[in-house]
């Protein structure tokens, strides 16, 4: 039966989402982990202590929240509870694809990851996608979640994907739908680079900083960008593709079509055919290790591609003047043997006073992206008691 405007039900469910709100936003921001006093939960909520022990005996009776002793019935801590449901994020990549289990305040379970082609039709990825879905829930005991939080390397507009130029089997395919008809559960996507900002942002080096970018380097340049505490999406999704940046037109050609585009100097791929001729078909890792052990060849590369980057970098500092800039995907494994090159050529192409804005590698590595679908999904899902 609906619950009228204004009646004692339509407010009772009010004030329970004020209370889970505090409860959850604070959980997956990582903030006190997510515990607070039933006092905490009054000053911040401006209800009266009375109507907070009813909020938290009906919440506790719903399975949504749980409570422990603390000093004093006013004292006692609340939390959410695990009985609230579970969440999933997944995460694809140019060469795999990883799943993650978590409650519903974004506390990862358990997780896997799996290689996946870059050509593989989107079926196919789902499908592999969902396979490692049902083991981690069987794992834990259950067969559903709330919500899907899904992340793809790719521009994103009206949950369509656009460029064929990662992802070519997912191309024009509505990722949303593709997706809900098979994990049977809502859905939502956005793009690697802008799931990995947000976690670094909630859970990451960048905490601090209401305005930070993320870059993702790995096979492609992508950012995700966090203005004034907000992801910034832009007009029709795609903002942060700082990867074709052009700098130079009569550079060498990009996937894109464009030439000299940043991507064509600073990406894995870029690093790997540069040392085509020393090490053939030798795999990114196994050039950083050479790069780290002394090859000069090697070492020369990264210094190339942290200059590049660096320069591409200076462009977005100039126009958002962010906190911090935090590098993840699989270039971050060089660290300093980029990243010192990096600050040199954002000196180099920066005003001043942006120059030395922080280039950090991430917190959270490879995972950085699964970590932000997880939290995509937790920021979702709906938790309301029925009025």
């Amino acid at each position: 039966m609906a619950v009228s405007p204004g009646s004692t039900a339509a407010l009772r469910t009010a004030n329970q989402r004020r209370v889970l709100d505090v409860l959850r936003s604070d959980a997956i921001d990582g903030h006190a982990d997510g515990v607070h006093t039933q006092a905490d939960l009054a000053r911040i909520t401006g209800l009266a202590p009375a109507t907070i022990s009813n909020i938290v005996r009906d919440l506790v009776a719903s399975g949504l929240i749980e409570t422990e002793p603390g000093s004093g019935r006013r004292g006692t801590t609340v939390r959410m509870a695990r009985s609230a449901g579970l969440v999933t994020g997944v995460d694809f990549g140019h060469s795999h694809v990883a799943v993650a289990l978590a409650d519903v305040s974004g506390n990862i379970i358990d997780e896997q990851r799996r290689p996946l082609a870059a050509t593989a039709p989107y079926h196919e990825g789902l499908a592999l996608a969902d396979k490692l879905l049902t083991a981690l829930l069987a794992e834990a005991g259950t067969d559903q979640v709330r919500t899907v939080g899904l992340g793809l390397p790719a521009p994103i507009t009206d949950e369509v994907v656009r460029s064929a130029t990662i992802l070519p089997g997912w191309v024009g395919v509505n990722a949303q739908e593709a997706a809900e008809s098979v994990f049977a559960a809502p859905v939502y996507i956005d793009n690697d680079a802008n799931l990995g900002a947000l976690a670094e942002r909630r859970r990451g080096v960048s905490r601090e900083h209401d305005t930070s970018i993320f870059v993702k380097v790995s096979s492609g340049v992508g950012s995700g960008l966090i203005i004034d505490g907000r992801m910034f999406h832009g007009s029709s999704g795609t903002a942060g593709e700082i990867g074709h940046l052009t700098l130079d037109d009569q550079g060498p050609v990009c996937r894109c079509g464009s030439r000299g585009c940043l991507e064509a100097y600073a990406s894995t791929v870029a690093v790997q055919e540069l040392m085509a001729g020393q090490m053939p078909e030798a795999s990114f890792d196994e050039i950083v290790a050479a790069a780290r052990a002394g090859n000069l060849s090697a070492v020369r590369t990264f210094e190339d591609a942290g200059l590049h980057l660096g320069w591409g970098l200076a462009s977005i500092v100039n126009l958002l003047n962010p906190g911090v800039i935090v590098v993840g995907g699989d270039m971050a494994a060089a660290g300093d043997l980029l990243l010192e090159h990096a600050r040199i050529g954002l000196r180099r192409h920066a005003l001043d006073a942006v120059a030395a804005t922080p280039i950090v590698v991430s917190d959270l590595g490879e995972r950085a992206s699964l970590v932000g679908a997880v939290l995509l999904a937790a920021d979702r899902a709906e938790l309301l008691v029925e009025g």
